[in-house]
């Protein structure tokens, strides 16, 4: 079971980790592993994303309170809704879709197979190169109010689905997906923050109901880590974006990949469990 020092720890990686393209559910799963703690499970990685995600609803709330506003407002007034707000209020439900789908249908894979270590590690390198491409062959030009349309928000969509697979990274996937379609780094950076909301929301209250029983986390330590991560959450999103704003991915790309490769070594070597 998580304790309130684990709490302390996974809350502090998540709120660390979850806005930077390096999976957040990776390290939670990697650093339980090598502490020799039980794997604090995907009902207790998807509810201490709350934290998180609160970050992003006061960080970016002006914009979303556009977005809602004028996407609600459009639907009974036909002049609205060729305004961007509108359209981005569309743009994130389609790409919600397939994370919303595959994450049903894959529930099982997703609490079990996926969050293997040997996978794990896979991931982390492979998306790493995936990234480093995309940052060295996007022509960083467009932007979110004047290009991103419907197909664009589903590959986007599709991005974020990969990330049911701990290793890929919600951003990282969504990030990337952007900087292929010549999306800026900025916009790419904050559609994929934008686009994570109703999935991770939904995913944490749903997964609220697991809390507490069985095998789960109990809800003190759940609620310590959940605090935690909304507050180092806030920091990290408000840095990422300034951050990326003048410098490229490569020091996360060579992370991931050492990480990755560290990964796959040790459970080779046996020095952790492949499995929780």
């Amino acid at each position: 079971m998580i304790g309130w020092f684990e709490a302390v720890v996974l809350g502090l990686l998540q709120g660390l980790t979850e806005f930077l393209p390096i999976s957040s559910s990776a390290h939670i799963r990697v650093v339980s592993a090598f502490f020799g703690w039980q794997d604090p499970g995907a009902a207790f990685t998807a509810v201490i994303q709350l934290g998180t995600e609160t970050a992003v609803l006061i960080y970016f709330r002006r914009e979303i309170w556009e977005i809602v506003s004028i996407w609600t407002r459009a639907l009974w007034t036909p002049a609205l809704r060729s305004h961007h707000a509108a359209r981005m209020g569309w743009y994130v439900i389609a790409g919600t879709i397939p994370i919303g789908v595959l994450g049903l249908v894959l529930k099982t894979q997703i609490e079990t197979v996926f969050r293997d270590l040997r996978l794990v590690g896979t991931t982390l390198i492979v998306f790493a190169l995936i990234l480093w491409f995309a940052d060295r062959t996007a022509r960083n030009k467009l932007t979110l109010e004047k290009h991103l349309s419907l197909p664009h928000a589903v590959v986007y969509g599709f991005a974020q689905a990969l990330a049911l697979i701990p290793g890929v990274s919600r951003s990282g996937g969504t990030i990337t997906a952007g900087l292929l379609l010549d999306y800026r780094r900025e916009d790419a950076a904050r559609y994929s923050f934008l686009l994570a909301i109703p999935a991770v929301l939904a995913s944490g209250f749903l997964e609220l109901a697991e809390i507490g029983e069985g095998q789960a986390p109990a809800w003190g330590p759940t609620i310590l880590a959940t605090v935690i991560s909304f507050f180092v959450g806030y920091a990290a999103v408000a840095w990422f974006l300034r951050y990326i704003s003048s410098h490229r991915f490569t020091g996360f790309v060579i992370y991931r990949i050492v990480l990755g490769l560290f990964v796959i070594l040790a459970v080779t070597l046996g020095w952790i469990p492949a499995q929780g």
